[in-house]
């Protein structure tokens, strides 16, 4: 195929359907082709379900191109190989193998620890997710890519764009109240901080703003942990943007807790964004 596409798994579950769905949505609005994949021992087995995974797509979006691929093997090692060429790589939260319930064996937790580019992995109950606004969490630099995605994607849909940028300030030794009504050397060492920090994210993402002009941005900085931060909200926004975050693990590479946690609780689909 030699336009740029998206890649969408698919298994014939309801789960993969509303991927497949989604899928189908992002392809135009990224003006790419979508490739179907279903991962399955025997290749005839693939036949009916993307025959149905075809028709579907193109009765909802007419026009759209549509290609087909049974791969042998696992569904992991399939997307992540597929990723590596796709804009986007879509997968639902359930189906797509039969260990995908459990925390340990999600395809998806799986597959964002090894995905070559941008993940999408459908959560939530939204429908395509239209008119709502995306939103980005925003740790520091680390986060650029993330925030490229974010700027781009509510470009795409013509949306605003919500930034959580969320920390945590080191732990405090309480102290007593002022006598004068000042504020203590904690509390403007506190202070200090969150303006260091509200700085911080806004300079790496003002040069974002200048490239996006037509993206009304909404910033918010919370002092909390950012996963339920996030979580809360994610529940009215269309997708949420998130850093990979990946650490090296004993037999492969693990998740940071904000993705981990995502991944099974975000209210919304998720864009997982690989560091590079």
């Amino acid at each position: 195929m030699t336009l740029q596409h998206i890649v969408v798994g698919v298994d014939g579950s309801l789960t993969s359907v509303r991927a497949l769905d989604w899928a189908g949505a992002e392809a135009v609005r990224h003006g790419s082709a979508l490739r179907v994949l279903y991962a399955v021992p025997d290749r005839d087995e693939a036949t009916p379900v993307l025959a149905y995974a075809v028709s579907r797509t193109r009765e909802r979006y007419p026009g759209l191109l549509v290609e087909t691929v049974a791969a042998e093997g696992g569904v992991v090692h399939a997307l992540a190989r597929e990723s590596e060429r796709a804009v986007l790589t879509v997968v639902g939260t359930r189906g797509l193998g039969t260990v995908t319930g459990s925390v340990l064996g999600s395809v998806s937790l799986r597959l964002a620890a090894v995905a070559q580019g941008p993940l999408l992995v459908v959560r939530g109950d939204h429908r395509c997710g239209e008119g709502r606004p995306v939103l980005l969490g925003f740790a520091d630099d680390s986060d650029l890519q993330a925030a490229e995605y974010a700027f781009q994607e509510a470009e795409r849909r013509r949306v605003s764009l919500r930034v959580l940028h969320s920390w945590s300030h080191r732990h405090i030794t309480p102290e007593l109240p002022s006598l004068t009504g000042a504020r203590s050397p904690g509390q403007e060492r506190t202070v200090r901080e969150s303006l260091s920090e509200e700085a911080v994210a806004h300079f790496a993402l003002s040069r974002l703003e200048d490239r996006h002009p037509d993206v009304v941005v909404e910033s918010h900085t919370v002092r909390s942990a950012p996963a339920p931060a996030l979580l809360k909200a994610s529940q009215d926004v269309a997708v949420a943007v998130i850093g990979a975050h990946r650490r090296a693990g004993v037999f492969a590479h693990r998740l940071g807790p904000v993705a981990h946690t995502l991944l099974h609780r975000s209210h919304c689909p998720l864009v997982v964004i690989p560091e590079r």
